[in-house]
């Protein structure tokens, strides 16, 4: 049966043709303003990295990469799932400066995700990652640069609105930070979705905190990899969909491991191997700089400003029939 939920009364506010013209709207406009909001600039990014490197996002650590072979030189490569190593990496190579960071458009396939309307096999972000110092490493510089990345999304809705008076998103310009333990302590017997659901249903805008790590309950409000995030010092950023009427998540970011916290973290994940890896043995060593970063969903944030109902309509991917048939029958049109 088909995961896609229809909202009553559903149809699409712009014509096929203006939602590929908003499309291109949004991606400049934010673009331009994330660069502004993080002193950030735009580099080239690989879609397939060695696997050998342990530069792949093990995102939870049981989705399955697409891998392949070289055929001149044997050497097995594998479709990112994200570029959340390869950018610190890539700020080292670069020579950039503390204050000074990268974004680039990231193509990802994750070949395990469950299609519903906000997931496809298909992930498309805007990556960054800029340069700290060891004492930036605190609280208070993510939560900046978490407020920072929700004006540059409400500057861009403004935008679209002023374009298409079809549009009437209302955004909450001013995020509500709280931690998962927080949440965890204030909706105890709900699930981590469940008090996304009931957080962001009270504040519109949220920033939920530190995730990663086992909660009182003895279970994490969300998987992380143990190898890029510092569980203490990382966050998702959400909005209210009003649209679908759940709490979307449009960005996961956060100050990079340490060589303390990641010693750790693999220690607590049983991911001891993994030292062995040129990344791993990179950071562990202190040969890379400090750094923040994170990922920010393209077509989630086409979906939430363009008020789609399913990601298909803002980006060309795979969807059975069953899926296909039922948008259509809802009006519903995937690319």
């Amino acid at each position: 049966m088909s995961q896609t939920l229809i909202p009553k009364n559903y149809h699409s506010r712009l014509s096929l043709y203006e939602t590929q013209e908003a499309i291109g709207i949004i991606k400049r406009t934010f673009s331009n303003a994330l660069c502004k909001a993080l002193n950030l600039k735009r580099v080239s990014a690989p879609l397939f990295v060695e696997t050998a490197s342990g530069l792949n996002d093990n995102l939870n650590g049981t989705e399955r990469p697409v891998r392949f072979d070289i055929a001149q030189t044997n050497a097995e490569v594998e479709v990112v799932h994200s570029l959340a190593k390869w950018k610190r990496m890539a700020l080292h190579h670069y020579g950039f400066s503390v204050g000074e960071g990268l974004y680039t458009d990231m193509n990802a396939i994750r070949r395990d995700e469950e299609l519903d309307n906000l997931h496809s096999i298909y992930v498309d972000q805007w990556d960054w990652e800029k340069i700290i110092t060891k004492d930036m490493r605190t609280l208070a510089t993510l939560k900046d640069a978490m407020q920072r990345i929700v004006t540059a999304i409400c500057i861009t809705n403004d935008m679209l609105k002023w374009k298409y008076p079809a549009l009437d998103v209302c955004l909450k310009r001013e995020a509500v930070f709280a931690t998962s333990q927080e949440l965890e302590d204030r909706w105890p017997h709900k699930t981590p979705k469940e008090r996304e659901t009931a957080f962001l249903e009270e504040t519109g805008t949220a920033c939920i905190l530190q995730i990663g790590g086992k909660l009182k309950s003895g279970i994490p409000h969300d998987g992380r990899a143990p190898d890029y995030d510092d569980w203490q010092l990382n966050g998702d950023i959400l909005f209210w969909d009003s649209t679908l009427n759940i709490a979307m998540e449009l960005s996961s970011m956060g100050i990079r491991v340490s060589p303390e916290s990641l010693s750790q973290q693999l220690q607590l994940s049983g991911c001891e191997d993994r030292r062995r890896l040129p990344f791993h043995r990179s950071v562990l060593s202190g040969s890379l700089p400090y750094t923040i970063g994170g990922g920010i969903g393209q077509s989630r944030m086409c979906m939430l400003l363009l008020q789609k109902a399913h990601i298909g309509e803002v980006q060309s991917s795979f969807w059975n029939e069953e899926t296909r048939a039922y948008c259509q029958e809802n009006s519903i049109t995937l690319l």
